[in-house]
């Protein structure tokens, strides 16, 4: 298990997060620092000069989680982590990651009483706290404690469960993967996103095609599962993309099909799995661009295209093969 101390600069995690560490029994403190320094160390240039800080670093990502699931397994207790991941996108790779490893997160916010709620986004002075950070965590209060006293807060918050972190646990790939993703419209033609709680960006519903599962149905199940909604006829395919493998991603294919309109009543009906995806809205393709990875933007224009053609579409890395499409 990890604790999360996350917060504001003046919060004092470390301190705390010291002091927590004499109270678990066979607990470790666990600095993202420490591989963030690493990564300095090794890395030069370019790729360390644009980051703003570690967190910026897909490296350092990866690394802390793999770090993290190796010193796990060399101590009894928990990792006591004091870390401010103030971005959701950092917290959703991260906390992802984790929940794919099997690693259990309780989710602290350590709070100054001088912290002021902000959306998240470029700050000058000290680290703000967003509002999603303060609607997800459990709040803990330092003012006017020690941080021996705010340590035995947190040890009381813990004891009855509280900073538990629900999280969905997708599995890591160990190989190329097929994906079905399914596109659903409203009656202005904007295509439907969900916001999922264990990866960065916006997605469309969707997942990865099961051993012996048909993929078009594989897409219906998904859409079930993710949206409470059942589609009475398949959706019929609109684009085939073949996504290279890119450490530490494997790649395979993906496909993207038109699961038609919803009407008012079964937009109405959408319901969500909280420990997977957080929202969902409708959007046109301009919104699409600003919310989902380029990878994804880009195959949805082509599914765009193709829905527009009525045909299929085949692309190998988001660019269009074997077609003389415009």
């Amino acid at each position: 298990m990890i604790v999360w101390l996350n917060g504001a600069d003046a919060a004092g995690a470390t301190a705390v997060a010291r002091a927590l560490v004499d109270l678990l029994p066979g607990s470790l403190l666990y600095e993202p620092e420490v591989v963030a320094d690493g990564l300095r160390a090794l890395l030069t240039g370019k790729s360390t000069e644009d980051a703003a800080d570690c967190r910026e670093l897909p490296a350092w990502r990866r690394l802390f989680v793999d770090t993290a699931a190796a010193l796990l397994g060399e101590v009894d207790g928990p990792l006591v982590v004091p870390f401010a991941l103030l971005e959701q996108r950092h917290r959703d790779e991260v906390f992802g990651a984790l929940a794919a490893r099997r690693i259990a997160v309780r989710h602290l916010l350590l709070t100054s009483g001088e912290t002021i709620l902000q959306e998240a986004g470029p700050t000058q002075g000290p680290p703000q706290t967003p509002a999603w950070l303060a609607a997800e965590a459990y709040p803990v209060e330092t003012a006017g404690r020690s941080p021996r006293e705010a340590a035995g807060h947190v040890a009381d918050v813990l004891r009855i469960g509280g900073g538990a972190c629900a999280i969905v646990q997708t599995p890591e790939p160990t190989g190329e993967t097929l994906a079905a993703g399914v596109l659903l419209f409203d009656d202005r033609d904007r295509v439907l996103l969900v916001d999922p709680t264990y990866k960065p960006g916006w997605e469309f519903p969707g997942g990865v095609v099961e051993r012996g599962e048909p993929p078009a149905r594989a897409g219906m199940r998904e859409v079930a599962e993710e949206l409470g909604l059942r589609l009475d006829v398949q959706p019929r395919l609109l684009v085939v993309d073949w996504e290279p493998p890119e450490p530490p991603a494997y790649g395979g294919l993906r496909l993207l099909f038109d699961g038609g309109r919803l009407d008012a009543g079964q937009r109405a009906a959408v319901r969500l799995p909280g420990a997977e995806l957080r929202a969902w809205r409708f959007v046109t393709g301009d919104e699409a661009a600003g919310l989902l990875p380029p990878v994804r933007a880009t195959r949805l224009l082509w599914a765009l295209r193709a829905r527009e053609l009525s045909t299929v579409i085949n692309l190998e890395a988001g660019a269009p093969v074997g077609q003389g499409l415009i």
